[in-house]
């Protein structure tokens, strides 16, 4: 969630690898915020059309948008849990780029 003043408010879905963070400043930076934070649970749960913890790696509505580090392109796959905490799925990366594509930018820092 990103705040653009008192009364503009923007939503970023950021993928990073698992070994990292996400870096909101960065994003905030990206966007010209004055403020970044993550959206409450219900807000994100319905952005994403999925629980906390399950959401999915794509922007499916239209208020998001879909940022992803570079770092993912140095991994042949991505694996992420797709709307279940008991399984998850694989997907080329190539594939998840072609089908998602994300807006790349440095937003992942190392743990």
């Amino acid at each position: 969630m990103i705040k653009i003043g008192k009364k503009v408010t923007q939503f970023v879905l950021a993928v990073v690898p698992g070994d990292t963070r996400v870096r909101l400043d960065a994003i905030k930076s990206l966007k010209g915020g004055t403020y970044a934070g993550f959206a409450p649970p219900e807000r994100a749960e319905e952005l994403a059309a999925s629980v906390v913890g399950t959401v999915l790696p794509f922007a499916i509505d239209p208020r998001l948008e879909l940022i992803a580090d570079p770092a993912i392109k140095e991994h042949d796959e991505i694996f992420f849990n797709a709307a279940r905490l008991d399984r998850s799925i694989g997907l080329r990366t190539e594939d998840y780029i072609r089908l998602a594509n994300p807006r790349f930018e440095l937003i992942a820092q190392r743990v």
